[in-house]
């Protein structure tokens, strides 16, 4: 889950937020990619080491782990779906089975990457939900033949793990509808309004960073990176040029505070998906994270700084 989110904070060429947002602001998607890459690389190494620092701790005591009260009831879950099994064997056919599922997640990359305007020669489908739904749709079918599941079996695994997500899926809608509320009742533009005076006139430096601190409320009143960007940025991209900032940093700064946010809102269907599949409560995910939050945010705060004062 960090591993995601982290990526969704140092967003490089993701075409539903930053992709959306550089449209928006009117710049090519290469620029500020620089500045992205940055956030990805050191942001990927501080949550490493922040994992494997809490791993070592509950490797060393079992009890310095944030579930160690859930203990008897994973325990107990565990057995009523099971137990524990010996690992299988990597035969041939689940060697097939992997190389059909590694498949799909390289299809779905290339076919989202904007390559047109990244300046390299390969053709860009633009996929976008329908296409990755219909795609994830049929490689489970082609699995479920490489693994010589019978129809039953293969229907009743489809079904049993939508169940899995369907509680994740309601949290998710009803979260969204705040979104809903507020763009009928016209809050959103009061709201992009009250922003866009609120750093009119701001220095650079002062500038990026309350951007990027607006952008965090917006991004949990707005769930969609790409409806967010898609109201803001029109707004708040020409404002970078009074300040003498750069348009591609408003992007990051938009992009990171939406990446940033992700991590611990239930409205990402990550997050709120991830914890329900780990049966981690949202108390104990927000304790845990809490730390990795102020890191994240300070070194994105000192890269949109540095941005700044360079201004290029």
């Amino acid at each position: 889950m960090l591993g995601a989110c982290i990526g969704v904070i140092g967003s490089t060429v993701n075409p539903f937020a930053t992709g959306i947002a550089s449209g928006f602001a009117g710049v090519p998607l290469t620029e500020g990619i620089v500045y992205r890459l940055v956030i990805l690389v050191l942001g990927l190494l501080i949550g490493i080491v922040y994992v494997m620092r809490y791993a070592k701790r509950v490797q060393q005591d079992a009890s310095q782990s944030r579930v160690f009260e859930q203990k008897a009831e994973n325990e107990q879950f565990f057995l009523a779906h099971g137990g524990a099994q010996e690992t299988p064997e990597l035969t041939g056919q689940r060697k097939v089975i992997l190389a059909l599922f590694g498949l799909a997640f390289v299809v779905m990359i290339y076919s989202v990457i904007p390559w047109k305007d990244l300046g390299i020669g390969l053709p860009t489908l633009g996929w976008w939900f329908p296409e990755l739904t219909a795609l994830f749709l049929l490689f489970a079918i082609v699995i479920g033949l490489a693994g010589r599941m019978g129809e039953q079996e293969l229907t009743s695994g489809f079904v049993d793990g939508a169940r899995d997500l369907l509680g994740v899926a309601l949290v998710v809608g009803l979260a969204r509808g705040v979104s809903v509320i507020m763009n009928n009742g016209l809050i959103t533009d009061t709201v992009l309004d009250w922003a866009s005076h609120l750093v009119a006139g701001l220095p650079p430096v002062p500038f990026i960073i309350t951007v990027w601190l607006i952008y965090l409320p917006l991004s949990f009143l707005i769930p969609s990176s790409s409806g967010l960007a898609t109201v803001s940025m029109p707004v708040m991209a020409p404002l970078a040029d009074f300040a003498g900032v750069p348009k591609h940093l408003v992007v990051t700064a938009y992009q990171s505070a939406n990446g940033l946010v992700n991590l611990f809102t239930p409205t990402f269907a990550v997050v709120a998906g991830g914890l329900a599949i780990g049966r981690v409560k949202f108390n104990v995910w927000w304790r845990f994270i809490l730390p990795l939050l102020l890191m994240l945010a300070v070194l994105t705060v000192v890269v949109l700084s540095i941005g700044a004062v360079i201004g290029k």
